[in-house]
């Protein structure tokens, strides 16, 4: 996994495709990004172009920092971009990692996306990476995504307590939830049936 920053890694399925997350879509984004509902548990606020450029450029020098790893997800029905998401907090040595930084535009909140997305990240930590834990961190008062987590098979685990600031510079509480190695197999063959025989890794 020495390489695994600088691979170009592309997840694909009926439904969505990831590829790594590349300035090129600036405008597909910003098509997207100006939606209070984005921003409200995160630490952005994007009100002008600018706000866009600099998140794209704080979200590529992650990557190139090899602190995460994110992703640009594809719509396949409608050929746009619907979001993004992300691989962070990664640690080789203890095989775990954190699938987070999820967003969608409101067209595709509440759909298929978001499940068949997951998926496709979902299968390649536990397959074709090898670890034993994916973890999801969502604000206390976000029960939208709270849900989206539980149904997909999550367990909860606790509260973290101030674990992050928002982008009104307010402390704010996180609940923790994982899915762990042993759970996958069986996961994959009830929760995530569909797309089982219709996944195209590379």
């Amino acid at each position: 996994m020495n390489d695994f920053y600088q691979r170009d890694i592309v997840l694909e399925n009926k439904h969505v495709k990831l590829v790594p997350f590349h300035a090129s879509y600036e405008e597909g984004l910003k098509q997207l990004l100006f939606d209070r509902e984005i921003t409200a548990f995160t630490g952005e606020h994007f009100t002008n172009d600018q706000d866009v450029k600099n998140y794209i450029g704080r979200t590529l020098n992650g990557r190139t920092a090899n602190e995460s790893y994110p992703f640009i997800v594809i719509d396949k029905s409608s050929g746009q971009a619907a979001g993004s998401t992300s691989f962070g907090n990664i640690r080789m040595n203890q095989k775990r990692l954190e699938i987070g930084w999820t967003w969608y535009g409101k067209a595709f909140r509440g759909t298929y996306v978001n499940k068949a997305a997951k998926f496709e990240l979902l299968k390649f930590v536990f397959e074709e990476m090898g670890f034993n834990r994916v973890q999801f961190s969502v604000d206390a008062e976000n029960i939208r995504s709270q849900k989206a987590v539980l149904k997909l098979g999550a367990k909860q685990e606790g509260i973290f307590r101030c674990n992050y600031v928002n982008a009104s510079g307010e402390c704010r509480d996180d609940i923790y939830f994982s899915i762990i190695k042993s759970e996958w197999p069986e996961l994959a063959r009830t929760v995530f049936s569909d797309y089982l025989h219709h996944s195209a890794n590379s």
